[in-house]
């Protein structure tokens, strides 16, 4: 990630392979969602702070 050159030889190691288990989730179809604790504030802050 630059300009100078970089050369690769036969042998170098210059990739790494990740083998990870692929997850198909079923989902399922409704008309409407239950109620939650968070009510209308969604997702991200709620401007809700845990006591320490």
């Amino acid at each position: 990630l630059g300009e100078e050159e970089f050369i690769i030889q036969r042998g170098d190691r210059i990739a790494q392979l990740v083998i990870q288990k692929i997850f198909f989730p079923n989902f399922k179809l409704v008309e409407t969602l239950d109620r939650t604790k968070r009510g209308e504030d969604g997702f991200g802050h709620s401007g809700i702070r845990n006591s320490v």
